[in-house]
Parts: C-alpha cells; sequence; structure tokens
C-alpha cells in the first residue's frame, strides 16, 4: 500500500512538472529587447526608362519682343515769340500763352494770317503807350480779315507794367479784335479790375527792340479824329509780323 501511493505521488509531480513548462512566461511589463540586427534600407524597385520616354531637353519658348513703342513727344515749354519788322526797328514780344491763353491765339492768328503786315501804330503817347494792328493810314481802319472779339483776361494777374503788351478794346471789356499797344510807362490804372471791374488785358512782353519802342514813343503827332494829339505825323509801319523760335 504505501509502495503504491509512493508511485502515485511521483507520477502526480511528474504531470505538474510537464505542465508548469508548457505555459507561456507572465509579461513582465518592459518592451523586448530590439534585435541587434539593423532593418536594411528599402528600395523601390526603379521603373525602365524606355527610350522614346527619356525626358527631352528643350529650349524654353521665347516670348515675343515686345513692339516698340514709339516716345511721346516732348511738350515744348518755350513761350511763342513774334517779331514786329517796322519802319523804326524789330520788336520782338514773348507771349504767355498760359496767363492769357484766348488772347495770344487771337494775336498768334493774325500773325499767321498776314493781317499786321502793312499795318500801322496809329496812336502814340509817349507818357503813356504806342497803339497799332488795326489802321493802314491815319483814318484807314482794317476791317478785311479781323475775326469776332475775345473774351477780357485782364484777370490773369499780369500787369500793364512799362514793356508788355496787352490788348485794347472799346468801353466794351469783350470787344478786343486785333489792336493792341505796349506800355511805355508802369500803368497800373489799366490794370483788373481799374475804373469800370475788368481793365485791360497783358499777354505778353518786349524782350527785344525797346530802342524800337523808343524811337516810335518819340514821333511827332497831331490831332487825331477825336481831337487827342496823339496820331503821328509819319506813321511808324509794321512791314511784317511773323513767329519765330527762341
Amino acid at each position: 500500500m504505501t509502495r503504491i501511493l509512493l508511485i502515485v505521488s511521483v507520477v502526480i509531480m511528474a504531470g505538474l512538472a510537464f505542465w508548469g513548462c508548457s505555459k507561456e512566461p507572465a509579461p513582465t511589463g518592459k518592451a523586448p529587447a530590439a534585435a541587434s540586427k539593423p532593418p536594411e534600407a528599402r528600395t523601390e524597385p526603379r521603373p525602365e526608362i524606355k527610350k522614346e520616354e527619356a525626358p527631352v531637353k528643350t529650349t524654353p519658348p521665347v516670348a515675343p519682343a515686345a513692339k516698340a513703342q514709339t516716345a511721346p513727344a516732348p511738350v515744348s515749354t518755350t513761350a511763342p515769340r513774334v517779331v514786329l519788322e517796322t519802319t523804326m526797328g524789330d520788336i520782338t514780344i514773348e507771349l504767355n500763352p498760359p496767363k492769357a491763353p484766348i488772347t495770344v491765339k487771337n494775336f498768334l492768328r493774325y500773325v499767321d494770317e498776314g493781317f499786321y503786315d502793312g499795318t500801322i501804330f496809329h496812336r502814340v503817347i509817349p507818357t503813356f503807350m504806342i497803339q497799332g494792328g488795326g489802321y493802314t493810314g491815319p483814318t484807314e481802319q482794317k476791317t478785311q480779315g479781323q475775326h469776332e472779339p475775345i473774351q477780357n483776361e485782364a484777370a490773369n494777374g499780369l500787369k500793364n507794367l512799362f514793356g508788355t503788351i496787352a490788348m485794347a478794346r472799346t468801353g466794351d471789356p469783350h470787344s478786343a479784335t486785333s489792336e493792341f499797344f505796349i506800355n511805355v510807362a508802369d500803368n497800373t490804372g489799366l490794370d483788373y479790375p481799374a475804373r469800370d471791374g475788368w481793365g485791360y488785358c497783358v499777354f505778353g512782353e518786349v524782350v527785344d527792340g525797346m530802342d524800337a519802342v523808343e524811337e516810335i514813343k518819340n514821333v511827332r503827332t497831331g490831332p487825331n479824329p477825336v481831337g487827342e494829339m496823339s496820331q503821328p505825323i509819319n506813321p511808324p509801319v509794321i512791314r511784317k509780323a511773323r513767329r519765330v523760335t527762341n
């Protein structure tokens, strides 16, 4: 009996030992050790490039040349000038279009059309002014080729000072046509607004030939049709009026 119990005990212990060896080890909470062998680099198979598919180096397209642009013509900043060729010498007048655009345009129109050629200085007052541009003789007023009266631009800030040129007119402020005068004194009483609220428009100045102006202002005069002692005995003549470049 004792031997039988001993054999049974041995068998049971052997079975337990076998069972314990077959079970998985319990987790320890530690990460498994990394493998010592480094992973091999992964390479993708390189596709074969067919000959016809091989990239071809191309020259980038050349942009069409920009169409050449013609530079705008420079705007002239030179003030226009007019020469009055008189029997007593040439008088060069520089005009002022920025200050008197209507008046300058009107004056140059008469110059370009030859209206002033052959006209005279028909009114001369040596302490005041010399006036011309409207008569061909002491009593012969020139009307053929004369244009409509222009707007008075006397409020342009220019003054009737010695050597300036201004438009003559009647009592109507906007009646100036072709006649002009050159101041041979500082005539501030003619400046805007003057006595009639308008004054006389200055549109340029003499820049050469004041000696001729002096000659004209000193000519002998007699009474004109209204009795004023301002009519030249031998009127100075404007032989030609022309534009010049300076």
